[in-house]
């Protein structure tokens, strides 16, 4: 489990990371959320949000689902790996920020570097939407407390871990089965809009 804790933590990738002293038993891995029916997704999205012009991408962290909507209608919908409690992934309108193919997972603790591969806890693709520089105390992880200095980033990216997609395991970002976030990644341009939902 501290591997796949450690592989999550892009959101660290521009800050200090540093563990707290406090000490505490790991949470427990928290459940896959169910299958659900497009209908069922469908109903938890405003109507005033599905009905945008344009391509704009939905998530919604509840049933852990990534929906594309182009012109009104829902195009594709993906599960979704999500943030776990205290590391929520951030709720409201964002917008890509940047996308980058083949990227370079820097480790917060120690500053290794993994480049592209089957190893790389992003996988094939990073779709950043998120960016925040305030530092966080304290901030437990499921498994250790810790402080960061310095910016965490969020964003839709692959994994080498299949089974944590439908769960609530990450810090904030939103991880796709590797065949999902390659097709998401060539549908999004930099400004498009996303909406997370809590």
């Amino acid at each position: 489990m501290s591997a796949l804790r450690s592989s999550l933590s892009v959101l660290f990738a521009l800050g200090l990371l540093s563990q707290g002293a406090q000490a505490r038993q790991p949470d427990p891995v928290p459940p896959p959320a169910p299958v659900i029916s497009d209908a069922v997704a469908l109903a938890r999205v405003p109507s005033t949000l599905r009905a945008q012009e344009g391509l704009h991408l939905v998530l919604d962290r509840q049933t852990r689902q990534l929906m594309v909507f182009d012109g009104g209608h829902l195009k594709h919908r993906f599960p979704a790996a999500v943030g776990t409690e205290g590391w929520e992934t951030p709720a409201g309108t964002h917008q890509v920020l940047e996308k980058v193919s083949q990227p370079v997972w820097q480790h917060p603790g120690n500053g290794n570097h993994v480049g592209p591969g089957p190893a790389n806890p992003l996988g094939s693709r990073w779709i950043g939407f998120y960016r925040d520089c305030t530092p966080k105390q304290n901030a437990w992880d499921g498994e250790r407390y810790l402080t960061i200095n310095g910016c965490t980033v969020a964003g839709f990216h692959g994994t080498p871990h299949r089974w944590t997609v439908g769960r609530a395991v990450s810090h904030g970002c939103v991880r796709l089965f590797e065949e999902n976030v390659q097709k998401v990644f060539d549908l999004v341009e930099v400004g498009t809009l996303v909406t997370v939902l809590p």
